[in-house]
C-alpha cells in the first residue's frame, strides 16, 4: 500500500514538474532564493567563508527540483556572483532515462576557483558539466583547503540541503544556460 502511494505521489509530481518549472522567476525571486541558498551554504558547509573568498566566481543554484519515474529531469534557476554581487542569471536543466523513481529538492553551489574556468563558463552558450569542464563534487562534510581546490579542482560543486525521496545526486550532464529574468 505504501509503495503504491509513493508511486502515485511521484507520478503526480513528475507530470506537474514541467508546468512548475516553465514559470520563469523574476530577478527579485531569484535574488531572494540565492540569498537563502547562501545562508544554507554557510550553515551546512564547514569552511564556506574561506571557499567563497578563494573563488573567482560562485554559481548559486538554490532549490533545484529533481523528479522521475523512469523518465526524469531536474531544473533550477540561480545566479552567478562575482565579489558577492550578481552578474548573470542561469537556469539548470537535465533530462534522464533509466531506473528512477521519486522527487527531491536540493541546493548547489559551484565555485570557479580560477579566472580561466570562470571566463570559459561565462563565454559559453550552454555549459554542460562533465562535457565542457570537469566538476568535482565535494561532500558536505569533507574538508579541502582553498589551495587544494584551486590547484587540483578548479571547479568544485557542493550539494546540500537535500529533501525528498530520491537517492544520489550527480552534476554530470547538467546544462547551464544564461537567462534574462524580468
Amino acid at each position: 500500500m505504501y509503495r503504491a502511494l509513493v508511486v502515485v505521489v511521484c507520478l503526480a509530481f513528475a507530470f506537474t514538474l514541467p508546468v512548475a518549472v516553465s514559470h520563469a522567476k523574476t530577478r527579485g525571486e531569484i535574488n531572494a532564493s540565492v540569498k537563502a541558498g547562501m545562508d544554507r551554504f554557510h550553515k551546512h558547509i564547514k569552511g564556506s567563508s574561506a571557499y567563497l573568498k578563494g573563488a573567482q566566481g560562485v554559481l548559486v543554484m538554490p532549490r533545484i527540483t529533481k523528479a522521475g519515474f523512469v523518465v526524469g529531469g531536474k531544473y533550477g534557476q540561480g545566479a552567478l556572483l562575482i565579489d558577492g554581487k550578481t552578474v548573470d542569471y542561469y537556469s539548470l536543466a537535465e533530462g534522464s532515462l533509466g531506473w528512477q523513481i521519486g522527487a527531491e529538492q536540493y541546493d548547489m553551489v559551484i565555485l570557479f576557483m580560477t579566472d580561466e574556468v570562470l571566463k570559459k563558463f561565462r563565454s559559453s552558450e550552454g555549459w554542460e558539466a562533465g562535457v565542457d569542464a570537469e566538476v568535482t563534487l565535494i561532500e558536505a562534510g569533507a574538508e579541502a583547503s582553498v589551495e587544494t581546490l584551486r590547484s587540483q579542482h578548479p571547479i568544485a560543486a557542493f550539494i546540500f540541503g537535500q529533501k525528498g525521496l530520491m537517492a544520489g545526486v550527480s552534476i554530470k550532464g547538467a546544462k547551464f544556460t544564461r537567462i534574462k529574468p524580468d
